[in-house]
C-alpha cells in the first residue's frame, strides 16, 4: 500500500484550517508498511495489521475507526512505543519510535488511575517520577482547571465519576507537554451528556495547544465531530481502506452535512463488516491477548 498523504484538511470555523499542506511541510508522524501478528490461544496466527502506511501532519486531529478487532488499538500501541511491529517503521519528527517516550502521551480506554492517589497526585505522578515536580507544580493546577476538576483535587478515584476519571487521565497525559496525544476510546463507557462534554473539552485543548491528536473510536459521530480526517480500517487483517477528510462549517451534529458524513462512513463500515472472514473466530485487538501470548515472526 502506498503512503496515504493528506488530501484536504478542514476544521470548524474559528479553529485552525489548512486547505492543503504547504509544500515542504513534513509529516510529524510517519507510519510506513507496518504489519503486526500475534499468536492466538489455539496457536493460530492472528494478522492484526497488514502493510499499514499513514502520514499525520502537525496539528491534525485524526480519528481512526473500524470494526472490533481490526487493529486500531494495536496501531495506537505501536505509535506509543508500547509494542513493536514485525515489519515496517514508525517515526516521530524523523526519529524512529523504539519505545515509550513522554513526547507521546497516551489516554487508555479505562482511566487507569492509581486508586491510592488523589486527583492532584495522579496528574502530578509523571512529574514526580521524572524529578521535575517543583519546576512544574503550577502546571498541575492549570490542567486541573482546564479539564474542569477544580474543587476535586483531593478526591480519590473511587469518589469521582467515570467521566471525571477520564478527565484526570487526559490531564495526566498532557502534563508532560507531549507532541502527540494518543486517545484510545476514553469515552466509550460514558453517558451521552458526559461524552459530549468531554469531546468539547478535547477540542478546546486541541485549539489552545495546536497539539497533534490521534483518536481511536467505535463511534461514527465522535469520529466526525472531532476529526479533521477519519481513517477507516478494514476487518482483520487491519489495513487502511480509505481516509475521509471532514469539511464542516460548524460542528453541528444535526446538520445536513454532518448527516451526510455519517451516512458515508456507516455505508463504508457496513460493507467492510461483510468482508470479514467467517472462519476468523479470534476477536479483539492486541490488548485482549492473554499475558503468556507472544508475537511471532512474519511468515515468508
Amino acid at each position: 500500500m502506498s503512503d496515504i498523504e493528506l488530501d484536504h484538511l478542514a476544521v470548524a470555523s474559528g479553529r485552525q484550517t489548512l486547505a492543503d499542506v504547504p509544500a515542504g511541510v513534513n509529516p510529524e508522524l510517519s507510519i510506513e508498511h507496518v504489519s503486526r501478528e500475534f499468536t492466538a490461544p489455539d496457536g493460530s496466527i492472528v494478522h492484526a495489521l497488514s502493510d499499514v502506511s499513514l502520514s499525520i501532519y502537525p496539528g491534525e486531529l485524526v480519528s481512526i475507526i473500524g470494526p472490533s478487532g481490526c487493529g486500531k488499538t494495536t496501531l495506537l500501541r505501536l505509535i506509543a512505543g508500547l509494542d513493536r511491529p514485525q515489519s515496517g517503521t514508525l517515526s516521530l519528527a524523523g526519529e524512529p519510535i523504539e519505545g515509550p517516550n513522554p513526547k507521546r502521551g497516551y489516554v487508555f480506554q479505562q482511566g487507569s488511575l492509581f486508586p491510592w492517589l488523589t486527583v492532584e497526585e495522579n496528574i502530578a505522578f509523571g512529574l514526580k517520577a521524572q524529578g521535575i515536580y517543583k519546576e512544574h507544580k503550577a502546571d498541575v493546577a492549570r490542567y486541573i482547571e482546564m479539564v474542569g476538576l477544580h474543587g476535586f483535587e483531593q478526591a480519590y478515584p473511587h469518589q469521582i465519576s467515570g467521566g471525571m476519571a477520564q478527565r484526570v487521565a487526559i490531564a495526566r497525559a498532557l502534563i508532560d507537554h507531549p507532541d502527540v496525544l494518543l486517545i484510545d476510546e476514553p469515552m466509550g463507557a460514558l453517558d451521552s451528556f458526559t461524552r459530549a462534554d468531554l469531546q468539547d473539552r478535547l477540542l478546546d485543548i486541541w485549539e489552545q495547544y495546536h497539539m497533534t491528536m490521534i483518536l481511536v473510536t467505535h463511534d461514527v459521530d465522535e469520529a466526525i465531530y472531532l476529526g479533521s480526517r477519519v481513517v477507516i480500517m478494514t476487518p482483520r487483517p487491519g489495513r487502511i481502506k480509505e481516509i475521509v477528510p471532514i469539511n464542516l462549517d460548524a460542528r453541528d451534529r444535526v446538520s445536513d452535512e454532518f448527516a451526510a458524513y455519517r451516512k458515508q462512513l456507516l455505508t463504508k463500515l457496513h460493507f467492510d463488516a461483510h468482508e470479514e472472514h467467517a472462519g476468523d473466530a479470534f476477536v479483539g485487538d492486541a490488548q485482549e491477548l492473554l499475558p503468556n501470548e507472544t508475537p511471532v515472526d512474519k511468515e515468508d
